[in-house]
């Protein structure tokens, strides 16, 4: 009886101690998660208009878990009144979507917004058209009325165009539209405006709109700029380079990801977004999952000669109002290799 005791007892002993390592590895577990989660480090990142296919690597870095293997905490954010550019040069966003003319432009007053990755390889971006309008060429833009936003820059882009083809810009009429989208304005006398054929195209083609495309990079070589790319501040790359490798590395996996599975990749913008078109998304992701890369040798590689032509333009028309420096306007250095 005495030893059939003792035999209790030790079962009973070992049985409590076997519990309490489990339980105290639990603890361990539960502990080290915590500590995870607490050592990720919050970022934010702008975008720079409404979610659309442009930003797709964002949201699958998100979702898919990238960021988190990078130990960043990433919320994306719209930009409101402020502009993406101002909140990513002041600091009140850590990284955001910009594009090359505005970074160009912003670089020479001083402001210290830098290129991180170009979202997009080339310029898809031209002046949309019904085709019943038989708008094929810039020569073509002679006696037609144009609508845009306003601004300086987009008559100066059309006249140099048009001056490929000899065609007189004095003989075009340029209507401020404001925000109108481009089915609105081809409702309303405007022959043709400027848009991304990557949404607007791809949306014209489920509406059964027939529409014609004058790309800019079929007549300049110093419009095929970088539109859009992601962006930070100066101070956050000589002060945080290690957080904005981070960044740049998951936003990398998130875009290769919508390069191999451009419906998928669809798929999780859309459930990020709801409100957004799913069929508009999927077939704009398919278009535009093989131009992200196109032929660069890695997504969102940035070359010097790009930065210093559309510089050259800019200044060539007026536009620069300072020194600028297309050396330090970008850098290639926190891409993956």
């Amino acid at each position: 009886m005495k030893k059939l005791l003792i035999l209790l007892l030790m079962t009973v002993l070992a049985l409590f101690g076997c519990q309490s390592q489990s339980e105290g590895n639990n603890s361990n577990e539960n502990v080290s998660e915590t500590s995870t989660q607490k050592e990720l480090k919050k970022v934010s990142v702008v975008l720079d208009w409404t979610p659309n296919t442009n930003h797709t690597g964002l949201y699958v870095a998100k979702e898919n878990g990238y960021f988190e293997e990078q130990g960043l905490d990433v919320e994306i954010i719209m930009p409101g009144d402020a502009g993406a550019d101002q909140l990513i040069a002041s600091g009140n966003a850590d990284f955001g979507v910009s594009v090359q003319e505005s970074i160009t432009q912003a670089r020479t007053q001083g402001v210290p917004i830098v290129s991180i990755a170009a979202i997009i390889q080339h310029n898809t971006s031209g002046f949309a058209s019904p085709a019943e309008l038989n708008i094929t060429s810039p020569k073509d833009f002679e006696g037609k009325t144009y609508g845009g936003w306003g601004s300086p820059i987009e008559q100066a882009i059309i006249d140099t165009l048009m001056s490929v083809e000899n065609a007189d810009i004095n003989k075009l009429e340029i209507i401020n539209a404001g925000d109108a989208d481009f089915f609105t304005m081809a409702n309303q006398g405007i022959d043709f405006a400027w848009v991304f054929y990557g949404w607007t195209g791809i949306e014209a083609e489920l509406r059964g709109e027939e529409i014609n495309m004058v790309y800019l990079t079929d007549y300049s070589e110093k419009l095929d700029y970088y539109t859009p790319v992601l962006a930070t501040n100066e101070k956050m790359i000589s002060e945080n380079p290690e957080i904005v490798k981070a960044f740049v590395t998951a936003a990398s996996k998130g875009y290769q990801f919508a390069i191999d599975n451009p419906e998928e990749a669809a798929s999780i913008l859309s459930s990020a977004v709801p409100e957004l078109d799913a069929e508009l998304v999927v077939e704009s992701q398919k278009w535009l999952s093989s131009k992200y890369q196109d032929d660069a040798p890695r997504w969102g590689e940035q070359k010097l000669e790009v930065w210093r032509n559309y510089a050259n333009w800019m200044e060539d028309n007026g536009f620069l109002e300072g020194e600028f420096d297309p050396e330090k306007a970008f850098t290639n250095e926190f891409l993956p290799q």
